[in-house]
């Protein structure tokens, strides 16, 4: 069973879109946990990453929902949002926050239902690719698709994404342990690597994303062993 929030003020709108996820529930033979709240302040409140869709209404009261998207982002990396609004050109700034899509009141179910089915297929795409760290701001859903590499300085780890930087404390051999069935390599003692983001490896350095990284040369002929049986492994799993 999925967990799905549904975020409006408006009673009629929220009582809309819960029985359009009971509809696809029927028409689908799933399962879903509905969680309506009235604002964005309310659902942040004590936030879980629990959810696999979000539904936001743009326009509410106290605090909007693309701010509170952006606060959700910060918490969780993996769920998918959907936008509800009265006026698109509100919808169009979805792209900062990483939505799904959006839906334009009065919401129909046709559009709803080919909505959510993407939501819920990107969603379910990222779930087995994704974990959970604690960090300043709480708990944070990370998506191993958009880390690039895991930092330790000065005792703290830095999880370095292709939009942000999550801070917390811990070890990098616990990381890497956790990390490890998704392919991340170790470079030297600080660094812990995502092949995906690899562009390049030139003598004792590698390019990852926009960042070169150093390569320990203790650690540098198992690193080069390791990515290419990973490049191996990726190309025969095509």
């Amino acid at each position: 069973m999925r967990n799905i929030a549904i975020v409006e003020d408006e009673d009629n709108a929220a009582r809309r879109l819960e029985g359009y996820v009971e509809q696809y529930a029927a028409q689908f033979g799933q399962e879903f946990r509905i969680t309506r709240f009235r604002d964005g302040e309310e659902f942040l409140r004590d936030y879980k990453p629990a959810y696999a869709v979000v539904f936001l209404d743009i326009q509410m009261p106290k605090k909007d929902g693309m701010e509170a998207a952006v606060e959700l982002r910060r918490q969780d990396k993996n769920v998918s949002i959907i936008f509800i609004t009265n006026l698109v050109q509100y919808a169009l700034r979805g792209y900062e926050v990483d939505a799904v899509s959006f839906l334009v009141k009065p919401v129909s179910y046709y559009d709803f239902s080919l909505k959510f089915k993407k939501a819920l297929d990107i969603y379910i795409m990222n779930e087995d690719r994704s974990f959970t760290v604690s960090s300043a701001g709480g708990l944070c859903r990370i998506s191993t698709d958009k880390l690039m590499y895991v930092e330790i300085m000065n005792h703290r780890l830095f999880y370095h994404l292709i939009d942000d930087v999550i801070e917390r404390t811990g070890a990098l051999s616990g990381v890497e342990q956790e990390l490890s069935a998704f392919g991340f390599l170790r470079c030297n003692k600080c660094y812990l690597v995502n092949p995906k983001f690899i562009v390049k490896v030139k003598g004792c350095t590698v390019q990852v994303g926009d960042n070169v990284l150093q390569i320990s040369r203790p650690r540098r002929a198992a690193f080069m062993a390791e990515l290419a049986n990973w490049y191996a492994g990726s190309i025969g799993g095509q």
